[in-house]
């Protein structure tokens, strides 16, 4: 019995949950910076608040540890359509900030279900890969997966919440490779995003026409199916103005300035003004912590969720910027390895689909930080102030502590 625990204790994945203690640890000493001179009780305090999250946090992230694994598998589809009502239930409440994203339950704070809803999708969707990887050779085999994404995808979008149904969608091509699909079936799973963005200007439309028609003829189609691909991108190339008229004056306004910010400083575009201010004014080691001018006084906003990563490089320099990437970097790599070590394809699967979840905030995050992609509301993982999104992330935790217990560091 000592041995078999000993054997445990040694399996633990100590590199992952010290990243995730340290990237904690981050996020409270940011928080607090923050917090001083927050005016309110005592949950208005961003760090009090983050604080009274953790516990329930950790305590989910320990009970999804001790869970078997069978268990996991076994109520994966029935998670997948309680994500899926959950998600319908704030269509049903009041709204929120112009949306319909939050559940009011009398917390302290409100629960976003779309949080929980991307994790519930992405272990759904190993285990029905998992179940059927000598299918996924052929073309109509990842039509279900993508089904599967896009029921939440599309009704989360409807609340509306662009940022979430993205990182929702994201998880579903890595799996779908990590199971056996044909890397050409993937590719013309992207090919339409990229016809509608280069319709917009003649002479790269012309070029992707081309690198399109070159890879449908490499890949040795049939004449009927390689014509229907070929054509249906171009279509949808030309209707690409449609789609634009179909955005709300709101979305088209956060592209106009992200592609040129000058265009309305005191508006969408202040966000990124404010955020590149403050990382530029921090320098490389920062101007120390709670003397940061553009977070206290109140300059920049969001600035304990989605502008935390601002606070962060102007109090404590690019140096810290740095070595937060690095760890959380580390950590999906620790991850990713896991995944490639396992040798139970849903743990695989769904390992892959978690790093992917975890990478894609963290792109979104650094790089609207920094103006490189339109503003969305997607947090920093671990160090974002938060409720649901902080309790989705250690459930992300223990599901990898749990799934991937048996190979050691």
């Amino acid at each position: 019995m000592i041995g078999t625990r000993s054997t445990q204790y040694k399996e633990l994945p100590f590199s992952i949950i010290g990243s995730v203690v340290f990237l904690s640890c981050i996020g409270l000493i940011v928080l607090n910076s923050i917090s001083q001179h927050q005016e309110g009780g005592f949950l208005a305090n961003p760090f009090n608040k983050q604080l009274l999250v953790l516990i329930p946090a950790i305590c989910l992230s320990l009970f999804i540890v001790i869970i078997p694994r069978y268990t996991i598998h076994k109520y994966s589809y029935p998670l997948y359509f309680i994500g899926i009502v959950i998600v319908l239930l704030p269509f049903f409440g009041s709204l929120h900030a112009n949306t319909f994203r939050w559940l009011n339950l009398g917390l302290p704070f409100k629960i976003q279900p779309s949080e929980f809803a991307k994790v519930f999708t992405t272990i759904a969707l190993a285990r029905y890969l998992s179940d059927h990887t000598i299918q996924m050779k052929k073309f109509s085999s990842i039509i279900i997966p993508i089904g599967f994404v896009l029921i939440p995808s599309l009704i989360v979008m409807k609340q509306p919440d662009l940022g979430t149904a993205i990182v929702m969608l994201v998880p579903v091509l890595p799996m779908l490779y990590w199971s056996g699909a044909r890397p050409f079936y993937l590719f013309l799973l992207l090919a339409p995003i990229f016809s509608m963005l280069t319709a917009f200007q003649t002479l790269s439309f012309t070029i992707w026409a081309f690198v399109l028609g070159a890879v449908i003829i490499g890949a040795r189609q049939t004449l009927a199916m390689s014509v229907i691909f070929f054509f249906g991108n171009i279509f949808l190339g030309l209707i690409s103005p449609f789609a634009w008229n179909s955005l709300t004056p709101y979305q088209q306004s956060r592209i106009i300035s992200f592609l040129n910010p000058e265009k309305d400083p005191l508006g969408v575009a202040y966000q990124v003004i404010q955020s590149k201010t403050a990382i530029g004014s921090g320098g490389v080691l920062g101007k120390g912590w709670g003397a940061g001018t553009q977070t206290h006084l109140k300059f920049l906003p969001v600035q304990e969720s989605d502008f935390i990563l601002s606070v962060i490089g102007e109090e404590m320099g690019f140096v810290m910027i740095a070595i937060v990437l690095l760890v959380v970097g580390y950590l999906i790599t620790r991850i990713l390895k896991r995944a490639f070590l396992s040798k139970d394809r849903f743990s695989s699967l769904a390992l892959i689909g978690i790093g992917s979840i975890l990478l894609a905030h963290v792109f979104v995050n650094t790089a609207m930080t920094v103006g490189l992609i339109p503003v969305k509301g997607l947090p920093f993982p671990f160090i974002s102030a938060g409720g649901s999104f902080l309790i989705s992330s250690y459930l992300m935790v223990g599901l990898v502590i749990n799934l991937s217990v048996n190979y050691a560091d």
